[in-house]
């Protein structure tokens, strides 16, 4: 009976989720605002290299002055300049509308500035001026180079590649920090996305006043484990939803977005991180399910609830805000404080081991310390929701609660 009970209790939490409008309302509200930025990211950067080309390439007539003696005059004049050398004439010349631009190259352009003197075009199109100034400069100076490597070094396109050595072999780099790194982004989803669903199952019963029926059938554990199994499995639908706009804009705007390019055959799954991840990831949802769970049965409306609702996700942001320390000082005592208080070590220990500064022997004393006082919890958080059951007004008062005698569950179905 108590496994017919814990189905039955899956089926319906998931049938009721997944069947409701607002839930795909707001799980599919993200995706489709992520969509809506790539969409205004990829057009702004389109459109702001495009003006840079336009620029860069942009025909203007000018005279200048050239103290360096570095501007090739062929290169000058078929981009449109002509030489004088005098610099007052070369400024009155834009005044009068004689020339759309002046530019005076300085005897060192490496100290000193070139001064660029232009008709008004607009705040955004007066940008055409120095462009076409520093390109003529970089022509022709590249012009006086004649080796093709010599170029390629001043135009910065050498390209270089790193190896690094670990324990006497290569180390895997950042292909072996990203698969790690999944376990913080899915910790962070589903406790974001799903606490306040939890919170809210548990507090909707109560306020419907359907609590004291449920429990003549159902015993608390069966009732909030099937609440928790069922809530993973929503979470995995929202998981998938949420990652198909990061999908489409890798696969389809990788290079307007300036994403790196990411050989996924290349990533390094290495056992130990896995495992780790995986085991403070269960630990770490368990701990904080427990908690939300012990404070819907205690508040009587999601109301009174939300306040610590949010510090449960303050202590989710907290660790992400100080993760430059966890990665550059894993060693500092805020970081080590962060690793072993419960509520920040989920994230802490996460970052970690994605990086590979979280030793063995800390990762099992962080894990240990999940998974019993996540067990305390939730046994706390069953005991709480019996006995608040009934409170639909008052909060519960925890000191009341746990100091009364153990009692037998009810048994369901009887």
């Amino acid at each position: 009976m108590a496994q017919h009970n814990l189905g039955t209790v899956i089926s319906f939490e998931f049938l009721r989720t997944v069947s409701k409008r607002r839930f795909w309302a707001i799980t599919l509200f993200i995706p489709i605002v992520m969509i809506g930025l790539i969409t205004l990211i990829v057009a702004s950067n389109v459109s702001t290299a495009n003006t840079a080309d336009a620029q860069k390439n942009a025909r203007v007539t000018f005279v200048y002055t050239d103290a360096s003696g570095l501007v090739d005059p062929a290169l000058a004049t078929k981009a449109g300049g002509k030489q004088i050398t005098d610099e007052a004439a070369g400024v009155a010349a834009v005044k009068n509308g004689d020339s759309e631009a002046f530019f005076a190259y300085p005897a060192d352009p490496a100290t000193q500035t070139v001064k660029v003197y232009g008709a008004d075009a607009g705040l955004f199109a007066n940008g055409k001026y120095s462009s076409v100034a520093q390109a003529v400069l970089s022509a022709s100076v590249q012009e006086r180079v004649d080796s093709k490597v010599y170029v390629a070094v001043l135009r910065d396109q050498v390209q270089t590649t790193t190896v690094t050595f670990k324990d006497g072999a290569v180390a895997p780099g950042f292909e072996a920090i990203i698969p790690a790194l999944f376990f913080v982004l899915v910790f962070f989803i589903v406790i974001v996305f799903l606490g306040n669903q939890m919170l809210n199952s548990t507090l909707e019963e109560k306020e419907n006043r359907v609590t004291e029926m449920i429990l003549t059938t159902i015993n608390p554990t069966s009732l909030l484990v099937g609440k928790v199994i069922s809530l993973f499995m929503i979470g995995i639908i929202q998981m998938i939803v949420f990652s198909l706009p990061v999908l489409i804009g890798y696969v389809f705007f990788r290079s307007q977005l300036s994403i790196p390019e990411l050989a996924l055959s290349g990533l390094v799954f290495e056992p130990e991180k896995m495992i780790v991840g995986v085991l403070i990831l269960i630990g770490g949802f368990a701990l904080f399910t427990g908690t939300l769970v012990a404070v819907g049965a205690v508040m009587p409306t999601a109301k009174d609830a939300a306040p610590v609702f949010s510090v449960v996700i303050f202590s989710i942001v907290i660790p992400l805000y100080a993760s430059g320390f966890a990665v550059s000082s894993p060693d500092s005592p805020i970081v080590q404080v962060l690793a072993y208080f419960p509520y920040t070590a989920p994230v802490t220990a996460l970052i970690l081991n994605a990086f590979g500064t979280l030793p063995l022997w800390q990762a099992i004393i962080i894990i240990l310390e999940l998974f019993i006082l996540s067990a305390i919890v939730l046994r706390i958080a069953v005991r709480l929701f019996r006995y608040g059951s009934i409170e639909y007004t008052n909060k519960v008062k925890i000191r009341d609660v746990l100091s009364r005698r153990a009692t037998v569950e009810p048994q369901a179905g009887r």
